[in-house]
């Protein structure tokens, strides 16, 4: 009987495809690559042709002698690793470390499936097929850009900040747009508007309608908000002593589509609200659904689709699956009629498919038993997505009143719903919740009595920091990264201190700035937005084989080579870290020092190791406590995100995320604080603010 060799790259693999093979088949796994380029240099030879020198990983001498021995005892090789680039590049490492394209009486194949299960499984063996070098290629190119990147800029960031820093090709660009988000937020300067609502009560009627305030009756209207309390004043005028009046009644229906199934972007965003998860848990624990988790009356068996894709196409089989499970259990009115598609027009890998659940009869209810509570948490999320987006569509009765006051106009709305569709099954997270007020009979021209007028102040909201979910969709939407690099990016950028997360959003520590402002400077093209989408459809290209990858990457390095050795003698004279302070090291007199450490700057003495002794550094900016009267300095939270507080903390609790002045608020007598180049004051209720450049001619 013929012997047959399956490698796999995880040994979670292992347990779920065996059950699906007879007795002849050996599985086994590599433990994900094999070979890499080496850790102690660069690892290629920019003098000759850019060749990459690979060795193979330690500890995984034993794994390849072991796979050997198997390699013998076969009569073929598949090579089954997941069906991506990365997936494909362990493959071909696999053949080369083996020497299975050395092998002349064995035949060696490369098999891919999208889903771990029976069918898809066996069905791959029917198609088994060659190693596709353009998809290694295109891994090859990404991995050894990014090492160029990483191993030529990290070293001056060691010897200008500190040790264990590191730059990379895409973490770079999402620390910038991460900085660039609260350098916005920074000089944001707050808009004062107000809303005017009425409650009017129709005849009859025991609960009053609450209108918005719309603007001129016969002018421009829709703004809905108005500019200033001078504004507000005038409209209420006007208003005084009117009647208000039904001017218009419309009727209509909204239609609110079902959603399309996840994506990686899509998933790690919609988890990240609904449960809270970050994305490398998110990864983790889709990865552990898609290799096989042991189901009650199933065995082992894969729950997901591979959860690395940017596609959103569902297989014909899966999709009939799913429109005859929605018949038999909703109805067939809840069947979707035609399919929702992505907006996205970037480019899809489309040999994939969008994630989903490989067997929609194996519901949440029906697994529960069998997963962990968050295993159970993320499945029941993906399943009911794709259940949902093979659902019609939600239907909304709406109503819409105009309502004349005089020459000025009010609205009302309310919807109802009227058919749920794919709602019974999902509604996503941020979902607003429909105005479900009732407006009752009303007639045009019915009169309304006045409640109520109420109008209320507010002020324009600065761009909302990043969070992980904001980071992935604005890194999918500028084309930077792939579906695998989302997670391990963000968790980069975080383990480093670059940034960190406090109640979901992302800000940037002390440390983080220094390194953006360094590359900004000196490494432009590295974090420039479109330059890495740019390498990302060249990385594409690749994969389809249009390019060549020795193409990309010798274009590359030398302009990077160059820049590496132009900030080289620019950072010469640079002195970010080691700088001497005021303080007096009170054990044993020497000036103390000023070092970066996990959360940014503090003071050391210089005389380590006989003294050790430190303290925190606490940067004052000349101006006294609002509150006592003390100094103001520079501090840091816990996690190392910048704020100002009193130096008499704990007994004086002030503390501003923006830089007070010395200046007071000429209006309400407030602190003003330092936003871009105005000064704005404390107080939100006040609104006033006056240009920084005229404070200092003042």
């Amino acid at each position: 009987m013929a012997k047959y060799l399956v490698i796999v790259e995880s040994p979670a693999k292992v347990k779920t495809i065996k059950k699906f093979l007879g007795s002849n088949y050996e599985v086994d796994a590599s433990g994900g690559h094999v070979r890499d380029l080496p850790k102690s240099q660069l690892g290629f030879d920019a003098e000759h042709d850019y060749e990459p020198k690979y060795i193979t990983i330690r500890g995984k001498g034993d794994i390849l002698a072991r796979l050997r021995k198997e390699v013998k005892k076969a009569d073929k090789i598949y090579l089954a690793t997941d069906p991506d680039r990365e997936g494909e590049a362990i493959s071909w490492h696999l053949m080369k470390a083996l020497k299975l394209d050395e092998l002349k009486d064995k035949q060696v194949y490369r098999i891919s499936f999208n889903e771990i299960t029976k069918n898809a499984v066996k069905a791959s063996f029917k198609q088994p097929r060659d190693i596709d070098r353009n998809l290694v290629d295109a891994q090859q190119a990404r991995r050894m850009l990014d090492r160029m990147v990483g191993y030529r800029i990290s070293p001056l960031l060691w010897a200008k900040v500190k040790r264990g820093l590191s730059a990379g090709r895409v973490q770079s660009v999402a620390l910038r747009m991460i900085c660039d988000r609260e350098e916005e937020i920074n000089a944001f300067i707050p808009e004062e508007y107000w809303n005017l609502e009425a409650e009017l009560l129709p005849q009859g009627a025991k609960k009053p309608v609450t209108a918005k305030y719309y603007g001129p009756l016969n002018g421009k209207r829709g703004k809905a908000s108005i500019d200033s309390k001078e504004e507000l004043d005038r409209i209420l005028k006007e208003l005084d002593g009117k009647n208000y009046v039904v001017d218009e009644i419309k009727k209509g229906e909204r239609i609110k589509k079902s959603p399309i199934p996840f994506t990686t972007s899509t998933l790690q965003q919609e988890a990240s609200k609904a449960l809270n998860f970050s994305t490398q848990k998110t990864m983790r624990l889709a990865q552990q659904l898609y290799e096989g988790v042991d189901v009650k009356g199933h065995g082992t068996i894969g729950l997901i689709t591979y959860l690395r894709t940017d596609s959103t196409r569902i297989a014909d089989e899966a999709d009939r699956a799913a429109r005859e499970f929605v018949k038999e259990h909703y109805g067939t009115e809840y069947v979707i009629r035609q399919e929702q598609s992505s907006k996205n027009g970037s480019k899809i890998q489309d040999a994939h498919e969008a994630i989903r659940p490989t067997d929609i009869t194996l519901t949440p209810s029906v697994v529960k038993e069998s997963l962990q509570r968050d295993l159970f948490r993320l499945y029941q999320l993906i399943w009911r997505r794709f259940t949902a987006s093979r659902m019609e569509s939600a239907v909304y009765e709406t109503t819409s009143v105009r309502i004349a006051a005089g020459e000025q106009c009010f609205t009302a709305s309310a919807s109802r719903r009227t058919f749920d569709g794919f709602m019974s099954v999902y509604v996503e997270a941020d979902q607003e919740e429909e105005d479900n007020q009732v407006l009752g009979n009303m007639e045009k021209g019915a009169a309304l009595k006045l409640e109520k007028l109420s109008p209320s102040q507010h002020f324009t909201q600065p761009p909302a920091h990043y969070t992980e979910a904001s980071l992935v969709k604005a890194l999918e939407e500028q084309g930077i990264g792939r579906p695998s690099t989302y997670a391990p990016t963000i968790t980069t950028i975080i383990a480093r201190r670059y940034v960190v997360k406090e109640n979901k959003n992302l800000y940037v520590t002390e440390i983080g700035d220094v390194v953006n402002r360094i590359m900004k400077h000196s490494f432009p093209s590295i974090v420039d937005i479109g330059f890495t989408a740019n390498m990302e459809l060249l990385l594409d290209k690749i994969a389809d084989g249009t390019v060549s990858w020795k193409t990309v990457v010798s274009n590359f390095y030398p302009d990077l080579e160059e820049a590496v050795q132009t900030a080289e003698k620019e950072l010469e004279s640079v002195k970010i870290a080691d700088e001497v302070s005021d303080e007096v090291c009170e054990l044993c007199g020497r000036q103390m020092v000023i070092k970066y450490g996990p959360h940014g700057k503090f003071l050391a003495c210089p005389g380590f190791p006989e003294c050790k002794n430190t303290k925190p550094y606490l940067e004052k900016i000349g101006v006294p406590c609002p509150k006592c009267g003390r100094e103001v300095v520079r501090k840091k939270t816990k996690k190392g995100r910048l704020y100002y507080g009193c130096e008499a903390n704990p007994d004086c609790d002030f503390m501003s995320w923006q830089k007070p002045s010395k200046q007071k608020c000429p209006q309400c007598g407030s602190y003003m604080v330092e936003k871009g180049n105005k000064l704005l004051c404390s107080n939100e209720s006040c609104g006033f603010s006056i240009s920084l450049e005229k404070e200092e001619t003042a």
